[in-house]
Order: structure tokens, then sequence, then C-alpha cells
């Protein structure tokens, strides 16, 4: 594996999960730029390149980056709404009665049809934008109720519409409010919305993605402190895609920074913005103090398999080797990766 500090890393509260709960080894993805019948295909983007982490049982692991840097495009192969060209996606099951965390590993691009739903019940994926993820058509209590109602553990109409008001009640919204639909809600009650919907399974793993970045500053907080709530009371794991490395810094355990769907460093969030050792992270951190938000600019897209350094047309101190080889992810400190010939 070519990063990954997951297993073994400390969370936010100073629990240690020596064993994670996911595991990405060497995961890449390509799109055609081509299609139909008489498409030769000779185009493609190469989004995922590589990547490898691990997420810690109760953990919390951000991926940040600036749009088109292959962040949610990860998260999307993690539920497997995309499959992946080439590398593995490893969900680490409780361990069974005699067994070991390492028979109950599993492959997730192995899994069949069945298989694959109920992994997505304990997986569950939360949308940047309520607005469009939740039907306007559908009353709240069907928008949580349905998924579920296909799921294993579906219990009955009644015991259905318990839990979806208990889970209301739980994301700081009414019971009533499973009766209106939702436009008759704000942003920030729309995304609690899709929490909630998330939760009714109650997943082991939530994959945020982008869920505070179309919200107002004071909404933002509300919804981070919620998911830190949540976290806490469920004891649930995170990834939490974001391009905002302020809010992954508050609210993530390790933070994984991409760029051009490559992992350029892995570091413990509490002590990333002193440590940062890669160019583009230091970047990063430096658009947040000048512009006094987030970087969020557009990554110029990968049309050939990188074989040097992706930063390197960017960076102001990469030198021919920088352009011409592959930096290694080499780990630097307990807990701290980088790829870079030049980090510091």
């Amino acid at each position: 594996m070519m990063g990954g500090t997951g297993t073994g890393a400390k969370t936010m509260d100073g629990r240690t999960a020596d064993v994670p709960l996911l595991c990405v080894e060497r995961l890449s993805k390509q799109f055609s730029l081509e299609a139909g019948f008489f498409a030769r295909n000779r185009r493609t983007v190469f989004a995922v390149n590589d990547v490898s982490f691990s997420v810690a049982r109760g953990g919390t692991y951000g991926i940040v980056g600036e749009s088109g840097c292959g962040k949610t495009t990860t998260a999307r192969l993690l539920i497997q709404m995309y499959r992946q060209t080439s590398g593995r996606i490893l969900f680490y099951e409780e361990a069974r009665a005699g067994g070991s965390a390492a028979t109950d590993m599993e492959d997730v691009s192995q899994f069949d049809r069945r298989r694959l739903r109920l992994y997505r019940e304990q997986v569950k994926y939360i949308f940047q934008d309520p607005a469009k993820s939740l039907n306007p058509r559908l009353r709240i209590l069907d928008i949580l109720t349905d998924g579920l109602r296909y799921s294993s553990k579906w219990q009955g109409r009644s015991d259905a519409a318990a839990l979806a008001a208990d889970i209301l009640q739980e994301v700081g919204l009414s019971p009533d409010d499973a009766f209106r639909r939702p436009a008759e809600f704000s942003g920030g009650q729309r995304q609690r919305i899709s929490i909630a919907r998330g939760l009714i399974m109650d997943p082991k793993l939530l994959i945020c993605d982008e869920v505070v970045s179309a919200l107002d500053v004071s909404v933002q907080g509300q919804i981070i402190n919620l998911l830190l709530d949540l976290r806490e009371q469920r004891n649930l794991s995170v990834v939490f895609i974001t391009h905002d490395l302020k809010v992954a810094c508050y609210f993530c355990d390790v933070i994984g920074v991409m760029y051009r769907g490559v992992l350029v460093e892995e570091a413990p969030a509490a002590t990333l913005y002193k440590d940062a050792l890669h160019p583009y992270t230091k970047l990063l951190f430096g658009g947040v103090q000048e512009a006094g938000g987030a970087s969020n600019l557009e990554v110029r897209t990968t049309l050939s398999e990188e074989r040097c350094c992706p930063f390197a047309y960017r960076c102001p101190h990469a030198d021919i080797r920088c352009r011409t080889e592959m930096p290694a992810f080499q780990k630097c400190s307990d807990g701290h990766s980088v790829r870079c010939f030049f980090p510091g």
C-alpha cells in the first residue's frame, strides 16, 4: 500500500483503532471521453491515480483539494457508484466468533448484487446539494423510509414511521416535519434531512460529499457540530470530502490532500496546518489565509497517465526531475506522508 495511516491512527478524542473499517489500496479510475458504438476510445480522463488510504473505526478521514482533483470520484468509487479501473476497496466486518480481522476482510468490487446492497446499508452517501438529491414531490417520511423498505432492516410501516420520527429529532428537526415536503425547508434543514436519510439504516460509515459548501457560514457550523455529535453518539466513521481546509482541520482526524487524482500528502489534521510539507498543501493554506476562505479553483484535466509530479507545472520549486519522475509517497514522521522530492 502506497499510503494510508488510518490503521492505528488516533481519533480526535484520543481513541485508537487498530483495525480500520475501510481500506483503499492503489485505487484508480479512468473515464473515456468518447462514447457511442463507433467510438475509438482514444481519449481518456485519468480521474483517480493510485490512491491508498484507510479509515479508522469511529474516525474521520478528510479528502481535500480543488474542484476537479478527483475527491468526489474517489468517494463514489467507495460506494461503487463507479467501478474502479484498478485497485481494491477492502471493507472490514466486525470480527466474527473465532475469526479475525484478516479473515473478515472483504473486497467490495467482488460483491454480487445482494452483497453490494447489504454493503450499501452500512456505507451511506450524503450528497452536496440536498435541493437536488431530495425528491420535491415526496413527503419527508417517504424520502426517509423508501430506501428502508427495500433493505434487510424493514420491519413494517409503523416501525419505519416511528424510526423516522426519532431520526428527525436526532438531527434537530420535529417529528411533524415528516409530513412536509423539501421545498418547505431552508438549505440547512434540507441537509439535516439528507443526514437523517443516511442514518436511518444505522450505517457504520458516512461519506459526506461537500455537505456544507453550499450553506451559509453560520449554518455550516451547525451542520459540522451535528455531525460531530452523531459521530460520537453512534461511533460512526466518516469520509469527509471538502475543498475547505479550515473545515477539514476542525472536523477530521486525518487529512489526505489530492491533486489531479493523486494523493500528495497525508497527515493528522491537528498538526497539518503547521507541519504541511507539500507545496500544494501550503498553497491551499495560503489561499485560505489571504482570501479569507477556501481555495476552490479548477484543476487541469489529466488526459494521460501521470508519470511525473502532478503539481510540477505549478510548483515554484520544480526542476527537471519533478517533470520527468513521479515522487514516491514517503513517510516522513508518525502518521505523516508526502509525495514530493523537495518537501518542506
